[in-house]
C-alpha cells in the first residue's frame, strides 16, 4: 500500500489541543421531527436496499470520511475506487454532540451532488450481509428520517465498475449546509469538539489515511493546513 508522500500540516500535536470534557458515547434524544430508528425499521430499509440492487453475488460499501479508518462493519475485500457525480463535502450540520457542542457545532462529512470522489471500497462477508448491514445501520442511520440516506452508485475501480452502497446527503434535509467558504469550514473545524473528539481529529484521520491509501484530496488538504494554522494561532505553535 502507498505511503504518504506529503508532510501533513496538522498533526496529533494539534488534535491533542482539542480533547473532550466528557466522554459519552450515548445517543442523545432525536431531534424534533426525527426519531431513533428501530430494529424493525433497520429491516425494512435493508430489505428495500437489496431489492435495489437485485441478484447481486457481492455488496460493496464506499467509504468516503469516518468509514475509512473506522469500518462499521467486517469486511473480506478492500480496494479504491471513484464515484462520479458526488464529492466529498463538509455539509452534514450541525453536530453539538459527538464532535460539537453548542457553542462549537460540528460540521461532518457527506457526498453532496457534483464532481467526483475518491474513496475506499470494502466488499462484505457474503455469509453475513444483512449482519453487516445492520451494524453499518445503527452507526449511520441512528434517526430518522435520515439527512444522509443510503443509495447505491457506480464505482470505479481498475476495469471493474462497482455498484456500492454509500451515504448522500438530501439537500431537502434541515441539516443540509452549503455556501461556507473555505475559511468558514476551517473555523468550524478547528474549534468543535464533542464527547467523542473533536473535529480537528475526525479531519486529521480521514486525510492521514486517504494519503496512505494513495488518494489525495486538494480540498481536506487545504483545510488541515488552514485548520492547523488555527489551532497554532489559538494554542501557540509551540505549547
Amino acid at each position: 500500500m502507498p505511503r504518504p508522500s506529503r508532510q501533513m500540516r496538522l498533526t496529533e500535536r494539534h488534535v491533542g489541543y482539542l480533547q473532550p470534557s466528557v466522554i459519552e458515547d450515548a445517543m442523545p434524544p432525536p431531534p424534533e421531527g426525527m426519531h431513533a430508528a428501530t430494529p424493525d425499521d433497520h429491516k425494512a430499509i435493508i430489505a428495500d436496499l437489496l431489492a435495489q440492487l437485485g441478484e447481486q453475488d457481492e455488496i460493496w460499501i464506499f467509504a468516503y470520511g469516518s468509514l475509512i479508518w473506522k469500518p462499521a462493519c467486517n469486511y473480506v475485500e478492500m480496494r479504491t475506487g471513484v464515484v462520479r457525480g458526488w464529492h466529498r463535502s463538509f455539509c452534514l450540520g450541525w453536530n453539538n454532540r459527538f464532535r460539537g457542542n453548542d457553542e462549537n457545532p460540528g460540521l461532518m462529512l457527506a457526498l453532496d451532488r457534483g464532481g467526483a470522489c475518491k474513496g475506499v471500497l470494502y466488499r462484505l462477508p457474503p455469509d453475513e450481509i444483512e449482519a453487516n448491514l445492520t451494524k453499518l445501520l445503527e452507526r449511520e442511520m441512528s434517526w430518522l428520517p435520515s439527512a444522509f440516506p443510503p443509495r447505491w452508485v457506480n464505482a470505479k475501480s481498475g476495469e471493474r465498475i462497482i455498484r456500492s452502497l454509500t451515504f448522500c446527503i438530501d439537500r431537502h434535509s434541515g441539516r443540509y449546509v452549503s455556501g461556507l467558504s473555505v475559511d468558514a469550514i476551517a473555523d468550524v473545524l478547528s474549534k468543535a469538539v464533542g464527547s467523542r473528539g473533536s473535529m480537528a481529529e475526525y479531519l486529521f484521520a480521514t486525510v492521514q489515511h486517504l494519503e496512505e491509501m494513495g488518494i489525495h484530496d486538494p480540498h481536506l488538504w487545504q483545510l488541515q493546513s488552514l485548520v492547523a494554522d488555527r489551532i497554532d494561532a489559538a494554542y501557540g505553535p509551540d505549547r
